[in-house]
């Protein structure tokens, strides 16, 4: 069916949403894709489903070809299941919660390990019965306490997620590679620039996994990459260690008086005037800086945690999160911030600006007695016999020399600090550059976490029982849609990919001529007829120039315009991407355009 402008339910704008940050916000709105329903929210308008669709479609195709069974589950779902994986605790404020009439309490699904578990479980019971792929499009409800940047990050999306059930580890892995290549050609056919990149699991659970990455400065995840093709992202980095150093005939350390010194800055000038080294200067790279954070646990609990790092790096706290989870003992997501005053009046014994490594106990604690209650981690570059200076828990004074495990202990290591270009690959393919880029996909190998909570098993091939091994894999639907805005747009509006346009062809009628509409009438007609899709701008009492504004902002592909030209015999086509104009036959022109959208 042709789509008539003057009838479509359609209202383009001049000027920018207030809110629109990006890109594909401001035009997605603008033209007429999407609208504002409540932050984080979004009604979708009829040429934006159009688009949707077709990502969809491809989407569909593409798990069709891999033998994955397409099913649905509701967006509302009870709490149980999600009670018994621990996730209605851990997913913390970040959760959906209601309750029905009768007190029952619900959840609006941020993800569906549960229910899909769940269904195996109630319909499989041998290993004859496995492998077994299933997938759904499906709207989830993640409470974002900043939604932004439109479609990139709501609190309403579609998202593809699929789940793969097998006997065996070699089977999930069988799965997890053909989910893999399916996803690599679903982006490729969404014309979608997408570099996989290492990635950590998170709350997820489970081993391997990787990130599908849209790279563009406005991708709110950091990732980095390397010229020998090492690719991660940037909580997923790993540190080369250094090897341990024998302390044997290190000297024991020494408190020095460092009055104002509470900052690396103030410290390494005070460091050089107090202790100064000859032909070796003190950097920030000697002294060891202790960072106070508080982690908000899934359980409202509000617990202080200290990272060790060397003073010349920052702690990057998206690392800290994704990596600090199975040091708290906890499965869930956890929030972290700096530590604030009143955190840190709890523990009197921690001087802010002089904290350092309890001295002379056997306690991986900050601080003096009374302290003990903090988890103190430090950097992988912490290693035994290596010397520090650092602060000695009192006001006005460092301790200088002393040494990682011979002198002070630790709760562990944590990957937590900022991540530089020029750092060398973990694999060694040489130095790290930084970007930024969009999470359009993401694959996990679970194991066997959710089907042990849910008791998944079937009979293998001895006849016991044996619990099934899970792979989760995730493609954000509507965040594609924004990415392919964001990726394909100039200074007039939107440029889709043709297998992604809400039509093939625009026609825009300039003049107000009986026969300007009647020739642009036929050609909607025939091309229609041939499965073309069309849009016709056939509004009588709007200017030529608002007609072309809109059809460059809409970005359907090719632009035709039936105008002064069919006096002639001729009608021009534009090319919206490139801009090129060719005026063609007007007998000729419904081949041509057919042949386009076919190619």
């Amino acid at each position: 069916m042709v789509l008539k402008l003057s009838t479509l339910f359609l209202r383009t704008l001049r000027e920018d949403p207030v809110d629109a940050e990006v890109a594909s916000h401001k035009l997605l709105v603008r033209a007429g894709y999407i609208r504002r329903a409540a932050p984080g929210i979004y009604t979708w308008l009829p040429l934006g489903l159009r688009v949707l669709g077709k990502v969809e479609a491809i989407i569909r195709e593409e798990m069709n070809a891999i033998g994955a069974q397409e099913v649905h589950f509701p967006a509302l779902l009870p709490r149980e299941p999600y009670e018994t994986t621990g996730r209605w605790t851990e997913y913390g404020e970040g959760l959906f919660r209601l309750q029905d009439r009768k007190g029952a309490d619900y959840l609006l699904a941020p993800t569906h390990e549960e229910m899909f578990t769940l269904l195996v479980k109630d319909l499989y019971s041998s290993y004859k019965d496995l492998p077994a792929y299933l997938y759904q499009i499906q709207n989830k409800y993640r409470d974002e306490a900043r939604p932004r940047a439109g479609l990139l990050r709501g609190r309403e999306f579609i998202m593809k997620d699929s789940y793969s059930f097998n006997i065996d580890d070699e089977g999930l892995e069988e799965a997890y590679q053909a989910h893999r290549a399916a996803y690599l050609k679903i982006f490729a056919r969404l014309g979608l620039e997408i570099l996989p990149v290492f990635a950590t699991a998170g709350a997820m659970g489970g081993s391997k996994s990787e990130e599908f990455l849209h790279p563009t400065p406005v991708g709110e995840d950091t990732f980095v990459r390397s010229a020998g093709g090492y690719a991660a992202n940037v909580e997923a980095v790993t540190t080369i260690v250094p090897e341990a150093i024998d302390y044997t005939d290190a000297p024991a350390f020494e408190v020095k008086d460092t009055p104002d010194t509470p900052t690396i800055e103030t410290l390494v000038e005070c460091a050089n005037e107090v202790a100064p080294r000859t032909g070796n200067p003190w950097t920030a790279a000697d002294t060891l800086k202790n960072v106070v954070l508080a982690a908000k646990m899934p359980t409202g609990e509000r617990r202080l945690v200290a990272i060790g790092l060397p003073g010349d790096r920052n702690v990057d706290l998206k690392r800290v999160e994704a990596n600090i989870s199975s040091h708290l003992e906890t499965g869930g997501e956890v929030e972290l911030e700096a530590a604030t005053e009143d955190d840190l009046k709890k523990h009197p014994t921690l001087i802010k600006g002089y904290i350092g490594p309890a001295l002379g106990t056997d306690d991986a604690v900050l601080g003096l007695e009374g302290s003990s209650k903090i988890l103190y981690l430090v950097d992988p570059r912490v290693v035994a016999g290596t010397s520090w200076v650092t602060g000695a828990n009192a006001p006005g004074q460092h301790v200088f020399g002393l040494v990682a495990e011979r002198d002070f202990t630790t709760d562990g290591t944590i990957e937590c600090v900022e991540v530089h270009a020029g750092d060398p690959a973990p694999d060694g393919s040489g130095p790290l550059e930084t970007a930024r880029g969009i999470e359009m996909g993401h694959i996990f190998q679970l194991g066997r976490k959710y089907a042990e909570a849910l008791d998944l098993k079937v009979l293998d091939q001895n006849g016991k029982l044996k619990i099934v091994t899970m792979g989760s894999y995730g493609v954000g639907v509507t965040r594609a849609v924004a990415a392919l805005a964001e990726s394909n747009h100039d200074e007039n509006g939107l440029v889709w990919p043709r297998n992604v346009a809400p039509a093939d062809v625009h026609l825009v009628v300039t003049g107000k001529q009986v026969e300007l509409f009647e020739a642009a009438q036929k050609i909607a007609d025939e091309l229609d007829a041939a499965g073309v899709e069309v849009i016709y701008d056939d509004r009588p009492k709007v200017s030529a120039g608002v007609k072309f504004s809109d059809a460059e902002l809409i970005g359907v592909p090719t632009i035709v315009v039936i105008g002064r030209g069919l006096a002639d015999g001729v009608v021009e086509v534009k090319d919206r991407a490139t801009g090129t104009r060719t005026d063609i036959a007007v007998d000729e022109v419904v081949a041509e355009l057919i042949a386009l959208a076919k190619a």
